[in-house]
């Protein structure tokens, strides 16, 4: 089975290096991390990931801009995206939605279930 590379977009350290080592031990998974929104989008236009984990709430550039940019590029814009936030107001699952987003996950659930998620986006786009 070929390993499959995430690429997760959040401004908060301790949840990407979490989020990280817990998927890399549980299944076969390159993660790689990114801590801006702007650096986010052009390491995905470079690296080309099999999904994209992108939070909401970021400074300068929020995960809705990021979405928005990764949809409408055509080197990105079918890369799987499943926002990852602290957020649970209707308000925001619908607007990721709109935006063409595979899956909300509010952060805190646990990791096997974030991987059963990860996995369904998967198999849904035919890359599992």
């Amino acid at each position: 089975m070929r390993r499959i590379s995430v690429l997760m977009i959040d401004d908060e350290e301790d949840i990407l290096w979490t989020v990280k080592k817990s998927l890399e031990v549980m299944g076969n998974y390159d993660v790689e991390t990114v801590q801006d929104g702007k650096k986010g989008f052009a390491l995905a236009r470079k690296v080309r990931p099999d999904l994209i984990l992108l939070d909401i709430t970021m400074p300068k550039v929020d995960g809705f801009e990021v979405l928005r940019m990764l949809k409408k590029d055509s080197v990105t814009a079918k890369i799987p995206v499943i926002m990852f936030s602290a957020r649970e107001d209707e308000e925001a699952k619908i607007e990721a939605s709109q935006l063409y987003d595979e899956d909300y996950v509010v952060k805190g659930l646990e990791m096997l279930i974030l991987k059963q998620k990860i996995e369904e986006v998967l198999k849904r786009r035919g890359i599992l």
